[in-house]
């Protein structure tokens, strides 16, 4: 599992390989492209059309950009796109008609960072890697994923065709979520939809900037939702909860960028692939929509988000830790510890408990009971049932905030 910048995975089995979490950062970051390389990259999809013979040329001329031009400072908003209204009829695909909507709203961010360079004897900002972001309000805030701006001295966002230097909001790495800023106004802010009543097998639409190609779109339908993992960075777990399952192309660079419905409406933030290789293998993730905007409206309005909190430290059993130590069950979380005045103690959960069901979720680790927390909210009441002894029990737990104990 993973979910930092370019591929933190181990490598699977090629046979029946299992779940390998891989971020959609890019390992090998494209640099900026001025607009003149922009022009460029245009007349080379040009020449593509002239002879198959000189693509490979071509690309290869092509999309190695130029150097930076500083954003303009000029302070005037980018130009907002005239609404679109969705209506497919008949074989007209709508992935086009979700493009034209959508596309405007989702914007390719560049990582860097200063490093000294010692043939000038200079601190200079260099490329690093890149992601995507979808505006959210158009005033300039803009939602992404904590693991696209992790680690970044300086971010730049292209809105159309504007570099403009972004600012951190707040960062939320234990759900993989941030918000940046740009200094504009009047921005095309996507269309937020909502993700509590999507189906399996319904279309999609990604879009983002995948290996640095900005603007990419790709479709696909949904493939499975209320998908769950847990993955560990520097900076502690990450809980990917409920999340949708798409076999539309993601790959590096589209971390943070657009799942849209059929109607053009943000149903999720995408972030993760399955993949032994680091690229598509058909099996692509995001963040469901519902959530992630509530993370982002509190990271808006406070700079942080809070999350539930049950209050216990836990050891998974496994079928060899059970035998080993005659347990009562063959898989669970063993209560360690519980802190002092948390809802866990005040439910009547003791150290020497094995939790095996939190909610509606059946828990055989560490990570599920972590997973099966974060999927409740704040103040939410859920049973926690326990294993005590010879005993099965069933408690009711009030979950609170981790404001202060993280």
């Amino acid at each position: 599992m993973s979910d930092d910048d370019t591929t933190f995975h181990e490598p699977a089995s090629p046979i029946a390989p299992p779940p390998v979490w891989i971020p959609s950062t890019p390992a090998a970051p494209e640099p900026p492209r001025t607009d003149a390389a922009r022009r460029s990259f245009l007349f080379g999809l040009a020449g593509v059309v002239v002879g198959a013979a000189l693509t490979a040329v071509v690309l290869l001329t092509l999309v190695v950009p130029a150097q930076r031009v500083e954003p303009s400072g000029s302070g005037q908003p980018a130009a907002r796109s005239a609404p679109v209204s969705i209506e497919v009829t008949g074989d007209v695909a709508f992935a086009e008609a979700v493009a034209a909507k959508a596309t405007p709203s989702v914007v390719f961010v560049q990582i860097e960072q200063l490093r000294f360079d010692p043939y000038t004897g200079r601190t200079v900002a260099r490329a690093v890697g890149n992601g995507s972001g979808v505006i959210v309000r158009p005033d300039g805030y803009i939602l992404t994923n904590n693991h696209v701006v992790a680690g970044a001295d300086r971010l730049v966002v292209t809105i159309g065709a504007e570099d403009c230097t972004a600012t951190v909001v707040g960062t939320d790495p234990s759900t993989d979520l941030a918000v940046v800023k740009v200094d504009r106004t009047g921005l095309p802010a996507a269309e937020i939809g909502s993700s509590s009543d999507l189906r399996v097998g319904q279309p999609v639409v990604a879009i983002g900037a995948p290996w640095g190609l900005e603007k990419t779109v790709t479709s696909g339908i949904i493939s499975a939702l209320g998908r769950s993992s847990i993955a560990e960075s520097e900076s502690g777990l990450t809980a990917y909860t409920s999340l949708i399952q798409t076999d539309a192309a993601i790959n590096p660079g589209n971390s943070g960028g657009a799942l849209c419905d059929a109607k053009g409406r943000v149903i999720g933030i995408n972030t993760l692939i399955q993949s032994t290789s680091g690229a598509f293998a058909g099996i692509g993730f995001a963040i469901p929509i519902d959530f992630a905007m509530g993370v982002a409206k509190e990271i808006i309005a406070t700079g942080r988000a809070t999350h539930p909190f049950l209050g216990v430290g836990t050891a998974t059993i496994d079928e060899s830790t059970a035998e080993r130590f005659g347990l009562p069950v063959s898989a669970g979380a063993y209560v360690q510890s519980v802190v002092p005045g948390s809802p866990a103690e005040a439910a009547g959960i003791r150290p020497g408990d094995i939790i095996v069901r939190i909610g509606s979720a059946t828990v055989q680790s560490v990570e599920d009971v972590f997973a099966a927390v974060r999927s409740h909210k704040v103040g939410e009441k859920v049973e926690v049932v326990v294993v005590r002894g010879s005993k099965r029990l069933t408690l009711e737990a009030t979950l609170a905030s981790d404001t202060g104990r993280r």
